[in-house]
């Protein structure tokens, strides 16, 4: 079994809307069905157990390598406690050879678990080792690494039950939330809208008492120290017992609390040295409290105790430890509800303080203090007291939040109780915390859990915002250029910041900010991180949705402007017509349930993906009666067509009419494929609640010059000769191109075409089959990628698709694209029509511009 490929499929993909693994598997005959592989299965069993059904429900025929590989990959996740369903394995056209896909959560961990299953395979083909318990943690640990913590993990979480879409933008919990110019950013439990200042504040413990104390919170007496001896000082000015921390510290690092004599106060000033500068202030008898507020109110409390122990009279500490630590909620760091209690210096000296060592045996019901601090990160505890906070306590904590300015702040309050107010108990505010941790709330030790990543949510989103821009993805074999930067275009006239992506580059309010071809899901994904986009349409190509799916996890409106007879068909197992719409209606199937998708009625295979779509259609065509038109129309859906001289959108018995001659990009209407891709334009822009005016404003100022549209069909003139400009590449690209000139008058007809070398042999010769009974000269020039292809081969594929054609009586071959171009040039004559169907779009539109600028310098003034 050979695994040539594997690709993380990051976005909705052909197999599904999950983010996958998918690998390229090839067996051997005798690997294509495991009953042919004595013993296999019962070793497969015998090193995983738990492999699970090797086939799923309905699935016939042998089960290959290929299937074992499918179903370990998933199953070594799920049992690794990753939240995984899907997988599929599918047989390609090429015999023996299958594409696997199966789920992840985390990318990493997906491509461990396919590594680790194919070594399942390997050990149980040929009677090895595999050890399925060592594979099971390894899992685990990638996963613990890579997945997000429980704190912004928990806020994810609500934005993803809200419909927002997030994007980690770091390895850490640094994530995105919407798209464009409402987007909103986190990091871990800190907003993007909390200033760095506030943030400093709130780590300089001695300036945020001042701040406190100025607004009227109650907070406890002390002061910075330099020295032991200063820390003794400050603390017989406040009076033991005291608390030594820290000034600039977290997670109660550094931290001794309730000190009474001289040589606790040195080891604390040590302890609390190795973090930066110390502070000394009076020690709050009572409980500690954590108080979580969020925006403007306090939205959960919980009650947290020390890491401690229960003697029982027969056990050590150290045992006892052991015991509790054993608590699945508790694990490493902070990626579990509770932290393992830690057996370190400080709990050494806490021990010794309470007269015991790590050995020793407490007596039965001894209450066993690890530390004097009470944070879950050094293994304590917390129960949910959020119902028993008195309002001014409340009120407390949101005034010390909002004085030093933090949006999401953790308040830590010391006094015997939340049910009456701190003045009247002598509590106080001890520590304002920037980026709280939220597991004491989400998931508390007592108690029920709080929906703070709720709360955070609905702070950060304003009621009924979901965070997303209007996102129009168009595909299809031919015109997705053209209509992608039409309705961009029509966006823009409606003051929108419009991000727009395509085979030519990615635009971001009509600006260009890369080149090449940007139709791929990386591209998108930029764009939605602009924050200047409004609005963003989306080439969206076959290839990028091949090799990582798409860039957003749904789109408001979907385009396909045709299929046709299909294009770079035998290419990556996409081998029919059937094949590439099965593809191309991905973006179909990913629009919002309030969404459209803008299909051609006219193309049976495009029509037909209107069942797959989650919201409402709109069907498009040129011919108002085609019976799918008629149809739609009939029931009160929505349609374009055209009636006459105009675009007609109907609905029931409403139309809207925009007159042909106000689209200059149809020529007056003459060109038919514009026509056709103005219509699906407007039937976006409809969809997206554009106004008519907005609309009408958009297609009259979109002209299908080179600025706008370059290589579409871009209309020059060259010494009284009409020249156009195409990248037209395809069989139904050239009858297109071939119906339009044909309505253009001309008193000889030439054309200069190369094929990519990509093509199926049939497809470049059918090509100038078309070509060669519409003009009279063809001009035959190699591509500058032949793309596998031998030198010469496409060429000779080019006049084999001549062979026997009529009209065509001048025939050349011209090598470079620029040599060719200067070859039609030197043959125009004033009448002529020659179309260039250009490759390198950029480059041999500015050779085109040289040469006409050339010939006007020529002329007498």
């Amino acid at each position: 079994m050979e695994i040539s490929r594997i690709r993380a499929l990051r976005g909705p993909n052909l197999w599904s809307r999950h983010t996958t693994i998918e690998a390229v598997v090839a067996c051997t005959p005798a690997e294509c069905a495991i009953d042919h592989l004595p013993g296999f299965e019962a070793r497969l069993r015998a090193l995983f157990p738990t492999v699970g059904a090797l086939r799923h429900a309905g699935h016939e025929g042998p089960v290959a390598l290929a299937h074992v590989l499918e179903a370990a990959a998933l199953s070594l996740q799920a049992q690794a406690g990753c939240p995984v369903t899907f997988s599929r394995t599918t047989a390609t056209p090429e015999a023996g050879v299958f594409q696997v896909v199966v789920e992840y959560t985390e990318e990493a961990v997906g491509r461990l678990a396919l590594a680790h299953a194919r070594a399942l395979i390997e050990a149980a083909a040929s009677g090895g080792v595999f050890n399925a318990a060592t594979a099971l943690a390894e899992l685990r640990a990638a996963d613990e690494d890579e997945r997000l913590g429980p704190s912004t993990g928990a806020i994810v979480e609500a934005a993803v039950a809200r419909g927002i879409p997030y994007r980690r933008l770091t390895r850490g919990s640094l994530v995105q939330f919407g798209w464009g110019s409402r987007q909103r950013r986190i990091q871990a439990a800190e907003v993007d809208s909390t200033s760095a200042v506030a943030e400093s504040i709130a780590q300089d413990k001695d300036l945020t008492k001042k701040l406190l104390h100025a607004a009227g919170v109650p907070v406890p007496l002390g002061r910075p120290v330099q020295s032991p001896d200063d820390a003794w000082a400050a603390a017989q000015d406040v009076g033991l017992p005291v608390v030594v921390k820290p000034q600039d510290g977290n997670q109660g690092k550094g931290v001794t609390v309730n000190i009474t004599d001289r040589a606790q106060i040195d080891a604390a000033y040590r302890t609390a040295a190795h973090y930066g500068e110390v502070m000394v202030e009076k020690y709050l008898p009572g409980h500690d409290y954590r108080m979580l507020v969020v925006g403007e109110r306090l939205v959960a409390a919980a009650r947290r105790e020390p890491p401690l122990v229960l003697g029982d009279g027969a056990h050590t500490v150290r045992e006892l430890v052991a015991e509790v630590n054993r608590d699945p909620r508790r694990g490493e760091g902070h990626s579990t509800s509770l932290t393992k209690i830690r057996l370190d210096d400080i709990a050494i000296a806490q021990l010794q303080a309470q007269g015991l060592a790590p050995d020793a045996v407490p007596e039965k019901g001894r209450r066993v203090v690890l530390r004097n601090n009470a944070n879950l990160s050094t293994g304590g505890t917390a129960t949910d007291v959020t119902d028993d906070v008195h309002p001014e306590v409340a009120a407390r904590a949101v005034a010390a939040a909002q004085m030093v300015g933090l949006h999401i702040c953790g308040v830590d309050i010391v006094c015997e109780n939340v049910l009456q107010p701190l003045e009247e108990q002598g509590g106080g505010i001890v520590e304002v915390n920037a980026a709280p941790g939220l597991r004491m709330h989400i998931a508390p030790s007592f108690g029920r859990g709080r929906a703070v990543g709720e709360a955070i949510i609905d702070n950060l989103f304003g009621h009924g915002s979901d965070g997303r821009v209007p996102v129009v993805a168009v595909t299809g074999t031919n015109g997705k250029t053209t209509v992608t930067r039409l309705i961009a275009h029509i966006l823009g006239a409606s003051g929108l910041g419009v991000g727009m992506t395509n085979t030519d580059g990615v635009y971001v309010g009509g600006r260009q900010i890369d080149s090449g071809d940007c139709s791929g899901p990386r591209s998108a994904r930029n764009v939605l991180m602009h924050p200047e986009v409004d609005a963003a349409v989306f080439e969206t190509a076959r290839g990028g949705i091949l090799r990582e799916g798409l860039g957003f996890d749904r789109c408001q409106v979907a385009v396909v402007t045709n299929v046709g007879a299909g294009d770079h068909l035998g290419l990556n197992y996409i081998t029919t017509v059937e094949d590439l719409a099965v593809l191309k209606r991905v973006i179909v199937q990913n629009v919002a349930p309030a969404g459209w998708a803008v299909l051609n009625a006219a193309d049976p295979i495009v029509a037909a993906m209107a069942a797959n779509c989650p919201g409402k259609v709109v069907f498009f065509a040129a011919d108002r009666q085609h019976p799918v038109m008629a149809t739609h129309r009939a029931l009160g859906e929505r349609t374009v067509c055209v009636d006459g001289d105009a675009i007609v959108a109907a609905q029931g018995s409403w139309r809207e009419r925009i007159a042909l001659r106000d689209v200059p990009l149809t020529r007056g209407g003459a060109i038919g494929f514009q026509v056709e891709n103005a219509m699906a334009a407007v039937a976006a822009a409809w969809s997206i609640g554009l106004d008519w005016n907005t609309i009408r404003r958009g297609l009259s100022s979109f002209s299908g010059d080179a600025d706008n549209a370059p290589g579409r069909f871009n209309v020059m003139d060259y010494k009284g000769a009409t020249l156009i400009a195409d990248y037209g590449h395809n069989p139904d690209a050239m009858r297109a191109l071939v119906a339009a000139v044909d309505a253009m008058p001309a008193r000889r007809r030439t054309v200069v075409i190369s094929g990519a070398g990509d093509r199926r042999d049939q497809d470049i010769r059918e090509q100038t089959q078309i070509l060669g009974r519409a003009f009279d000269e063809v001009i035959l020039y190699q591509d500058a990628c032949q793309r596998g292809r031998a030198d010469g081969e496409v060429l000779r594929l080019l006049r084999d698709g001549l062979a026997g054609t009529r009209r065509a009586t001048h025939v050349e071959e011209v090598q470079g694209e620029f040599n060719a171009i200067d070859t039609a040039l030197a043959r125009l004559r004033p009448g002529d029509l020659c179309l260039v169907l250009i490759d390198q779009i950029d480059e041999a539109l500015a050779h085109l511009a040289r040469r006409i600028a050339e010939t006007e310098a020529a002329q007498p003034a």
